[in-house]
């Protein structure tokens, strides 16, 4: 099946470029391309991608509120395609906004092409992304901003007690091979846990999970 991609940036040499390396995929179609927000939305509710590859700092419409309305399309759209953010700035405020706004993954500017090749491919997959760095950054967020610990918050009642173990561990960034090896299960185990969490929680996506996590005082960044 081929991935269809937008691609969205200001700069217009960094646009055509990654449009280029996606478009030179086997499995991608780059659809359209855009220079800024408000052209990104107009492309992907005529011709429906499935992820959006979006810069965050953008004229006319930025990023998130961009995001925001792909998110949420009109009636006869429908469609909402999965948004791949990237930018220049792994502490960027605008990280944290971007991922409430319902991104799918998140990756810096310098990434390697083969590691944005790969982040299409996951988002589109219906998993989530998060660079490291940009994970350590939400962590040290949340720690300077989360709210009190509530560990009963209603959102957590539905998990089990496994379940909550393996959102903890996911919330501290781990991938679920690391997390198979730290809980003694197999990555199979893992992905379907993970997708009970998602679930029950009624979130969109593992980096939304994550936000929970972290909201409901689950965990914190100085531990469980």
């Amino acid at each position: 099946m081929t991935i269809k991609v937008i691609v969205v940036d200001d700069q217009a040499m960094v646009r055509a470029g990654f449009a280029a390396l996606l478009d030179a995929q086997p499995d991608m179609e780059v659809v359209g391309e855009a220079e800024n927000g408000a052209r990104a939305i107009e492309i992907s509710h005529s011709r429906h991608p499935d992820v959006v590859v979006m810069d965050v700092r953008m004229p006319v419409l930025n990023g998130i509120d961009t995001t925001r309305q792909l998110m949420h399309p009109p009636a006869d759209v429908g469609h909402v395609p999965r948004v791949l953010m990237l930018t220049t700035f792994d502490i960027d405020d605008y990280v944290y906004e971007a991922i409430r706004a319902g991104a799918s993954g998140f990756l810096l500017k310098d990434a390697l092409p083969a590691d944005l090749v790969s982040a299409v491919r996951v988002v589109a997959g219906g998993e989530a992304l998060l660079a490291p760095t940009v994970t350590r950054r939400m962590i040290e967020h949340f720690a300077r901003s989360a709210p009190p610990r509530q560990t009963t918050a209603p959102r957590l009642a539905a998990l089990t007690e496994r379940e909550r173990e393996v959102l903890v561990v996911v919330a501290q960034g781990l991938s679920n091979s690391e997390i198979a090896g730290a809980l003694f299960i197999s990555e199979q185990t893992v992905k379907s846990h993970v997708s009970r969490i998602i679930g029950k929680l009624g979130v969109r996506d593992r980096v939304q999970a994550v936000i929970a996590a972290y909201e409901c005082g689950l965990v914190s960044a100085t531990g469980a």
